[in-house]
């Protein structure tokens, strides 16, 4: 793609904007600080107002600005920032939004305000930096051509094997977020949902003094984390494999269809989700609807 050559202090401006600030979304280092990179530092050191997933663990970054305002944008505080950080910026001064580590709102906060910024009509810009997922990927050792980016699994083991399911037959490489201490119950899950031949890279505490790197099969590398503690702490990303033979995906419908007429409805409601992986009420809703898709009035999948 052509480098246009705009001044990285000034992108260029939408004809939209409706302020002279911007919304700089800066990447952060996953572990080794010296991964931040200089525009990075720039714009970090420059902001008048830095939103932060965890103040206390940003400030690291720009130690000696004692004139910044800081504010704690997270998951739970995140709607209620939003007016005001949107005034903040239509008045002409910048923001810079950053999570705890890596490229804010890869499953961390942040769309929100990023979403009333472009209603609003202030230039959004991006300061490129460290991903965890793309990190990871690229040492896995795993097709790097076509992946699917799934962040958090939830965390209840029924929930988590039921979207495992779902993602089963796909040929692309998986890549899920793992807090390292729930990796032996998501491997136990991938291994029944999966297969534990399935080939897998875990990467562990990236950039960090005990980052761990090791591709195995989930079997065997169910059995290696659990001989070593050690394993089990930190922040982990695993790469899977990507189905090689994908099985032919039977429609709910179908399913429903069979399972209607051999057992009784709560039996086959219940067998349906466990196999498709449909949410209780959906699978009640194919089992008594007549073959239409049906509404799911539930949350849905869960985020983090």
């Amino acid at each position: 793609m052509e480098d246009r050559q705009a001044r990285p202090d000034h992108p260029e401006t939408s004809p939209q904007a409706a302020s002279a600030a911007t919304l700089w979304v800066v990447a952060t280092p996953l572990g080794h600080l010296e991964d931040l990179s200089p525009r990075a530092q720039s714009v970090l050191e420059n902001a008048p107002i830095v939103a932060a997933e965890d103040t206390r663990i940003s400030r690291r970054l720009v130690p000696n600005n004692k004139d910044q305002r800081w504010i704690s944008v997270n998951e739970h505080t995140e709607k209620g920032w939003i007016e005001r950080i949107i005034e903040s910026l239509l008045s002409g001064q910048d923001v810079a939004l950053v999570s705890d580590a890596g490229t804010p709102l890869i499953s961390d906060p942040g769309f929100r305000l990023v979403s009333a910024a472009h209603d609003h009509g202030i230039r959004v810009s991006p300061v490129p930096g460290p991903c965890a997922a793309i990190a990871a990927l690229s040492v896995a050792g795993l097709a790097s051509d076509r992946f699917h980016f799934e962040g958090f699994l939830p965390p209840k083991s029924g929930a988590r094997q039921a979207r495992l399911r779902q993602l089963a037959s796909l040929e692309s490489t998986l890549i899920f977020y793992v807090p390292a201490r729930d990796l032996l119950k998501a491997l136990k899950d991938m291994s029944e949902t999966l297969g534990p031949e399935r080939l897998i890279t875990l990467a562990r505490e990236l950039t960090k003094q005990f980052e761990t790197i090791r591709r195995d099969s989930v079997a065997a590398l169910s059995a290696w984390i659990e001989a070593d503690s050690d394993q089990c702490r930190g922040e982990a990303v695993l790469v899977v494999e990507g189905a090689s033979d994908p099985e032919p995906m039977i429609s709910p419908q179908v399913l429903a269809e069979a399972l209607r007429d051999s057992l009784p409805p709560s039996q086959a409601a219940r067998l349906l989700g466990r196999v498709s992986g449909l949410s209780r009420q959906q699978a009640w809703q194919w089992i008594h609807g007549d073959g239409a898709e049906p509404t799911d009035h539930t949350n849905g999948a869960e985020s983090k």
